[in-house]
């Protein structure tokens, strides 16, 4: 199953043409559905955003899906993950606040969602929109830390917004471009690269800073 995943991920657009072929419309709602687990169950941080994304405007430049309805129904489906996600988070608090474990969700992933949250206020909403697994943690985390919800609900729109826009725009304009197609296994690395790279910097960045104040101690 494993294996089956990678190749999926690896080979989104062949998948998704497949799907399109045999399913027609049906492929929004998939879509949809994906992007809202994403985003809305923090125990589902694994799957494809970013890349199923960029695979959804390669496939709309092909005249498969139009891009304006699935970008209007992932922006949706986004931001209503978000709020979800949230309100998960809301509820938890308390138990959270005391040290309880969630059953299928790593503690390490909610402390360093919330020092990236730390360090970034109310916009991490919206930058963690570009951060996988920081992604599905940051709504999550600002419920539990009973985030203003209008203050929530702002930067999740912008971010969801943002995030649609900018992956399906890449996916829709560069997508078929020959070379992009034949190294695609490559641009998703890629993708994931840099999506990640903001949050390996901050981890490098707060570890330096613990160890000096560590050593002005000593």
């Amino acid at each position: 199953m494993i294996d089956q995943l990678i190749d999926i991920a690896l080979h989104l657009p062949k998948h998704l043409d497949a799907f399109v072929q045999a399913h027609g419309a049906w492929t929004y709602a998939v879509l949809a559905l994906i992007v809202f687990c994403e985003t809305g169950l923090v125990v589902l941080p694994f799957l494809p955003g970013d890349s199923l994304l960029f695979a959804a405007g390669a496939i709309a430049a092909r005249g498969g899906i139009s891009v304006w309805v699935v970008g209007g129904i992932l922006i949706f489906a986004a931001v209503l993950g978000d709020a979800v996600n949230y309100g998960i988070g809301r509820m938890l608090s308390d138990r959270v606040m005391r040290g309880a474990r969630i059953p299928l969700v790593k503690p390490i992933h909610i402390e360093r969602t919330h020092a990236f949250m730390e360090k970034y206020g109310p916009k991490a909403i919206v930058l963690a929109r570009f951060v996988p697994i920081v992604r599905t943690f940051a709504p999550f985390v600002a419920g539990v830390g009973r985030m203003n919800y209008a203050r929530f609900s702002t930067y999740n729109v912008i971010g969801g917004v943002l995030w649609v826009v900018v992956c399906v725009g890449a996916g829709f304009y560069f997508g078929n471009l020959p070379w992009v197609q034949k190294h695609y296994e490559l641009v998703v690395v890629g993708i994931i690269i840099v999506s990640v790279m903001p949050m390996v910097v901050e981890i490098v960045l707060a570890k330096r800073r613990a160890a000096r104040a560590a050593t002005s101690l000593k």
